[in-house]
């Protein structure tokens, strides 16, 4: 795809990985729509972005209104919808049964499972719909691309990560279906899986901590930047060819059981 004024939509993108994929897209010539809940750092990203380049809507991920009055607002603003970038995300850590042998309150497994699973579902189907009324675009004739943001914790899920790895595995188990669904539209689905990223979150941890984390990864021996992320991101939606495959982002890293 051609990125020269196209559009996206990031959810999370006030922030961490969603934040740098926006200062990516936007260096490619996209503009960018952030869908966040902080209000405060999405006016922020817009001011350094510039309002020509961006815009921001509040956006509950997994509220089918909130999303739809969002994609709304973008498809105002800048006039198309040709990529959803879904970052938003959260995770907790609880075992399954704790040391007094109590087990993991369903709400706090639901939780994940609503924000990171079904709201990354349902933003991408939404935005799939306005995708499916571009005019095909490119040799390829696409007329959109989806990414998802997984994790390591998919296929290395340590201890106390049932609900985020079972989100995360769901991510990556769904983007091939996902892919065939829209593959006759002309839409390409892809999901991103990120190691220790070097987010604000991971950066305030004490170095003895960080250097743990660290030391399970391969090479480079560091934490990954957010920039290669964005990097990545933008790796797919230029690439017509890479359609639903799932990239581990990561330096090699295997984690351990804890």
């Amino acid at each position: 795809m051609d990125l020269q004024n196209k559009v996206a939509l990031v959810t999370g993108g006030a922030s961490g990985l969603g934040r740098a994929t926006c200062n990516q897209l936007v260096a490619q010539g996209v503009k960018v729509a952030i869908f966040d809940l902080n209000e405060d750092a999405a006016k922020e990203a817009v001011a350094e972005l510039g309002a020509d380049n961006a815009c921001y809507s509040i956006v509950n991920v997994a509220d089918e209104e909130s999303v739809a009055a969002g994609i709304k607002n973008t498809l105002d603003t800048f006039g198309a919808l040709h990529i959803c970038v879904n970052c938003a995300g959260i995770g907790n850590a609880g075992k399954v049964l704790n040391r007094e042998g109590q087990p993991l309150p369903q709400a706090d497994f639901n939780k994940v499972i609503t924000v990171n699973l079904l709201g990354s579902f349902n933003v991408a189907r939404l935005a799939a719909a306005e995708m499916a009324k571009n005019e095909p675009m490119g040799e390829a004739l696409e007329r959109g691309v989806i990414v998802n943001t997984a994790s390591v914790a998919a296929f290395d899920g340590q201890m106390g990560q049932a609900a985020y790895s079972a989100s995360k595995g769901a991510l990556v188990g769904m983007t091939l279906p996902m892919a065939r669904d829209l593959a006759g539209i002309g839409i390409r689905v892809n999901t991103v899986a990120p190691g220790i990223m070097g987010t604000p979150l991971l950066e305030s941890l004490p170095d003895n901590v960080k250097e743990g984390l660290i030391s399970n990864v391969q090479f480079p021996k560091r934490l990954g930047l957010p920039s290669e992320f964005g990097d990545m991101v933008v790796m797919i939606a230029k690439t017509a060819y890479l359609n639903a495959e799932t990239i581990r982002l990561d330096g090699g890293i295997r984690m351990p059981p804890r």
